[in-house]
């Protein structure tokens, strides 16, 4: 959710309120989504400020209590999670008005600046703690469906090149989850999923999570239901102008993880690349220019 339902109100109003309550508003402001997911106390708590300056900004902005507010940007949620046909017409109405170039602009721009915000550090204490979570499985397993699925798979991809045991929970006929029967605790998932959540990736996790097996999640909030399951998540930016959200920090999440494990267990990884060159070399896998004749 990029901005919440009462954002005009607020800023109408901020100039109007008093240090606490500009406090509770610029929460309101900046985590739309915590509005709807999380409890008043624990909001209140983040925000810095006491239960009852929550209740007093609800009063404030004329609703009778602040559960008031959490209902209308739950509401706002569940409408953005599944209208991608509304978000179409309104992307198209200002690829219209501001023509193709632009909204390719807008979009590159965007995913260039999500991108470098990975840097931060609080998210690359996250990005290593993840890493070092998956070099010391056993296993890992990874999870993704829907727009999800070529992040979880590619990061499976480059693990299976560095030589690291990992498994893609999906497979022709529904089998894929079939692998999480030799799990142990010794092993990690690692689940990705963004708003609209897939519900079978949410409850594939949660089966995973009571067999002891650790959860790295890599989606979209520290409130999202895979974070909740999480022993670590690494939180991706989503939004764009698109009608679609955009899974390219995701991916770009899957790479570091990947060169991040394959760097941990460097002889591992030397000894499994090189068993690829010599097959990929016998079986003419690559393209190669031909040489031309004198």
């Amino acid at each position: 959710m990029k901005s919440g339902p009462l954002t005009e109100t607020i800023i109408r109003d901020f100039d109007d309120m008093s240090g606490q309550l500009q406090a509770a508003a610029r929460y309101v402001l900046d985590h739309p989504r915590e509005v709807a997911l999380l409890s008043m106390r624990e909001q209140a708590r983040q925000a810095d400020v006491q239960p009852a300056t929550m209740t007093r900004l609800a009063k404030h902005l004329g609703f009778a209590g602040y559960e008031d507010i959490r209902q209308l940007h739950a509401d706002a949620m569940r409408h953005e999670g599944t209208g991608f046909a509304g978000r179409v017409g309104a992307q198209a109405k200002s690829q219209k008005l501001k023509g193709d170039h632009a909204l390719a602009a807008d979009m590159v721009s965007g995913i260039g600046k999500q991108v470098a915000a990975l840097s931060q550090p609080a998210g690359l204490d996250n990005l290593v703690e993840a890493a070092r979570r998956i070099a010391g499985a056993r296993r890992v397993y990874c999870l993704g469906l829907r727009s999800s699925h070529p992040t979880a798979w590619h990061l499976h991809y480059i693990l299976s090149l560095a030589g690291k045991q990992s498994a893609m929970l999906d497979a022709v006929g529904g089998i894929g989850v079939d692998a999480l029967g030799s799990a142990t605790p010794e092993d990690v998932m690692v689940a990705v999923s963004v708003l609209p959540y897939t519900r079978q990736t949410v409850e594939i996790t949660e089966y995973a999570k009571s067999c002891g097996v650790s959860v790295v999640a890599i989606t979209d909030s520290l409130v999202a239901p895979l974070a909740q399951l999480a022993t670590v998540s690494v939180v991706v930016p989503t939004e764009s102008p698109s009608f679609l959200h955009t899974m390219s920090p995701a991916f770009v999440v899957a790479e570091i993880l990947g060169a991040l494990v394959a760097g941990h267990e460097a002889d591992a990884a030397g000894k499994a690349l090189a068993r690829m060159d010599r097959q990929s070399a016998a079986l003419n896998t690559h393209f190669q220019a031909r040489t031309k004749r004198p």
